[in-house]
């Protein structure tokens, strides 16, 4: 009998665990699909970082004082200082070989307008959509603005749609180098354009220094760095050609220098020595003169170098390209490329000085964030994706702090890609690399670019209440799920994401 019947038993349990693992593959295909509308602060789960919960959070029991980001806005009585006005359009923009890009735009340009204020300024900002259809945003990549101000569509406001406009307003309480950028449909809108300089400079800062934001981006495969030429008017320097600048010998000048690609940009200075005088915004301490030294710049990172000019010229080179500018003296000749040289590394960089915490401090929350890969759905998709703690988008952690917390992370990259990881509304200072403490200026970052394998452990003290996404800037990786939160408790959004709410932040 069982000789008789054997093979279709065989086939029969084959069948049935066929069905099984089908039924159990739909299921998690079907899980895994976003609702058309939906807050992001129903998904996933609240790690408090073993630190009490004494204030509930809100998006997970529904109880207790809540306080909505649309409520944590910047001065809103009184004449601004600095106001501007940006409109974002869709644009046709040539590129100095005369090559025509079929951009997004501020202003009819990209970069947009560049944006300088004095410290303590009163910021208004004006956005008007003309004609981008998936709507836009503007979000200070770097300033620590009020929650409301941080302009990332569906959790701090709605995706301004065309025709509308949105007005931000907040007070420049930092000094530095940041960017500006959308945070609708960021992987796309970022790419073809929406973007600019944000500097914030200190009162009274010197006058005859020449002070230059240079920004590397890469249109359609083409990498450029854009600057103001000395007529005041945007200047973008493709693969194959160079920009120039005549610059007295002797003139203090300080470059900043900004990455708004969602990859690694290496940059060189050649013909005088340099310092690194900021990263990411803040100064520092004690920089050392440089000779040769490669600066990698993380995606979304900025870093500010400064050198005397000297009787010849200077070269600022994007590695791997021949996009370049030239520093000269009046008639002088242009300098040629040069080799890169070893790279800088600012965890020993500099002249260490007190910090308000460090790694002997007593932390009230310590948070693990581990990024790898695994098999699974991420919104119907199958694939390796990218996981969060072992969790794909939105099953990640949502980080639960209170005011007030010193707060301590752990960041792993368990994959063999590159994570440029940027937390808003907050800079952090870090404390390690691969075990290795930080021993030369202290270090604070908003964007830290994850090398595979690396582990750096940070820390920032909670002051600015909110909830802040916290996200890859490969903005590629941001769109297929790189993305969590971090929620001050008792905090929660009225926004909605998803297809159905026309907000999408990445």
């Amino acid at each position: 009998m069982l000789r008789r019947h054997g093979p279709k038993i065989v086939a029969f349990l084959g069948a049935s665990v066929l069905v099984v693992v089908v039924a159990v593959i739909g299921k998690m295909w079907w899980d895994s699909r976003l609702p058309g509308t939906y807050s992001v602060m129903d998904y996933g789960h609240a790690d408090y970082g073993g630190g009490p919960v004494s204030s509930p959070h809100v998006a997970h029991n529904g109880t207790g004082h809540e306080v909505s980001v649309a409520d944590l806005r910047g001065p809103q009585a009184g004449a601004p200082d600095a106001r501007f006005a940006l409109t974002a359009r869709a644009a046709t923009i040539r590129l100095a070989t005369g090559r025509a890009i079929e951009a997004l735009t501020f202003n009819g340009s990209s970069p947009g307008p560049e944006l300088r204020v004095k410290q303590g300024n009163l910021v208004e900002v004006t956005l008007r959509n003309e004609n981008v259809d998936q709507g836009v945003t503007i979000h200070w990549h770097g300033v620590d603005v009020p929650n409301a101000e941080d302009g990332v569509a569906g959790i701090t406001q709605n995706a301004v749609a065309p025709g509308q406009s949105y007005t931000y307003r907040f007070r420049a309480a930092q000094v530095g180098t940041f960017w500006y950028h959308s945070h609708q449909v960021s992987s796309s809108e970022v790419r073809r354009g929406l973007f600019g300089a944000f500097v914030i400079e200190p009162r009274g800062s010197a006058a005859d220094t020449l002070d230059l934001a240079v920004i590397a981006h890469t249109f359609d495969g083409i990498p450029t760095l854009a600057s103001r030429g000395e007529n005041a008017f945007r200047l973008i320097v493709p693969n194959d050609t160079a920009g120039r600048q005549n610059v007295r010998a002797g003139t203090p000048v300080r470059l900043r220098l900004i990455n708004s690609d969602s990859a690694e940009q290496r940059f060189t200075l050649a013909g005088a020595p340099f310092r690194v005088v900021a990263i990411d915004g803040a100064d520092l301490n004690g920089p050392t003169p440089l000779d040769d030294a490669t600066l990698a710049i993380g995606a979304g990172g900025r870093m500010d170098v400064a050198f005397t000019m000297p009787a010849g010229p200077v070269r600022l080179s994007l590695v791997g390209t021949t996009a370049a500018i030239g520093f000269s003296p009046y008639r002088a000749p242009p300098r040629g490329p040069e080799p890169p040289g070893p790279a800088f590394d600012p965890l020993t960089y500099g002249t260490p000085a007190p910090t308000r915490f460090g790694e002997s401090s007593s932390f009230d929350r310590r948070f693990e964030l581990t990024i790898s890969r695994k098999p699974g759905f991420f919104n119907g998709d199958p694939g390796l994706q990218w996981a969060i703690n072992g969790g794909i988008y939105p099953e990640v952690p949502m980080f639960v702090v209170e005011e007030g917390d010193l707060v301590e992370f752990t960041i792993t990259n368990d994959t063999k890609a590159v994570h440029p990881m940027h937390l808003h509304g907050h800079h952090a200072l870090v404390l390690s690399r691969d075990g290795v403490p930080s021993s030369g200026s202290p270090w604070w970052v908003d964007t830290l670019d994850l090398q595979p394998g690396e582990r750096y452990v940070v820390a920032l003290r909670a002051d600015n209440p909110g909830v802040w996404m916290d996200h890859c800037h490969n903005l590629r990786h941001a769109a297929d799920g790189l993305t969590m939160h971090v929620a001050y408790a008792g905090v929660t959004t009225p926004f909605r994401v998803g297809d159905a709410s026309d907000n999408d932040p990445e």
